[in-house]
C-alpha cells in the first residue's frame, strides 16, 4: 500500500500535511537523526529568536532536492539488501525443505512481464520473487487498463493484486537478490 502512494519530497515550501489535513507543518525528529531535521530544527529557532540562522530560500531549496535525491538513493540501497538477504535465507530454507518446497503466496505487484508475489516460509511472508508471464500456463497474459492484473483473454484467466497463490521456486541468485517463481501443481 505505502508503495503505491506518491513519494514525499523535502521542499522549501510548507505545503502541509494531507495525511493529517493541516495546512502547517514541519517535520523533525528528536533526536534529530537526518540533515534535513537539523535543517527545520535550526529554522525553527531562528524564528524563536534562539540565536541560529534561518536557511535562505536558495540555500533550502537546495538542500530539500539533494536530500529527497539520497532519500531514494538510500531506499534503493536498503530495498536492494533486504532482497540478497532474503534470497539467501530462501536458499538455506530450499535446502532444509527441499527443491521441491511450494510456499502459500499473495500477488503483491503486477507488471507486463509477470507478477511479484510475496511468499512465506518459517519466517512468514520473508520472500518475495518474479512469477514471469511467459511461464504461466495457457499462453499469453497481458497487464489490463487499471494495471492490477494479468490477464489471459483466451483462456480466460486472471492474476490480480492480493489474489493468493501457490508457488515453488524456479531459480534463486542470490548475489543479485533475484527469485524466479512458478505455480506450483503446473
Amino acid at each position: 500500500m505505502l508503495r503505491s502512494l506518491k513519494q514525499a519530497v523535502y521542499s522549501e515550501r510548507n505545503s502541509g500535511h494531507a495525511g493529517l489535513g493541516s495546512a502547517a507543518y514541519a517535520h523533525f525528529t528528536s533526536p534529530i537523526r537526518r540533515y534535513p531535521d537539523l535543517v527545520v530544527h535550526r529554522a525553527l529557532l531562528a524564528a524563536l529568536g534562539e540565536g541560529e540562522e534561518a536557511p535562505g530560500l536558495a540555500e533550502a531549496r537546495s538542500v530539500a532536492a539533494d536530500c529527497s535525491a539520497r532519500e531514494r538513493e538510500s531506499m534503493k540501497i536498503e530495498r536492494g539488501a533486504d532482497d540478497v538477504c532474503a534470497a539467501y535465507l530462501l536458499e538455506r530454507e530450499l535446502g532444509e525443505r527441499g527443491l521441491d518446497a511450494e510456499f502459500e503466496g499473495e500477488i503483491s505487484g503486477v507488471i507486463r512481464a509477470g507478477a511479484f508475489v510475496a511468499f512465506g516460509g518459517e519466517l512468514g511472508e520473508a520472500y518475495e520473487g518474479m512469477l514471469p508471464a511467459r511461464r504461466l500456463p495457457g499462453g499469453r497474459y497481458e497487464l489490463d487498463k487499471a494495471e492490477v492484473a494479468l490477464v489471459n483473454r483466451a483462456a480466460k484467466a486472471r492474476l490480480s493484486l492480493g489474489e493468493p497463490v501457490k508457488v515453488k521456486v524456479g531459480g534463486v541468485d542470490a548475489a543479485r537478490g533475484r527469485v524466479d517463481l512458478e505455480l506450483a501443481g503446473g
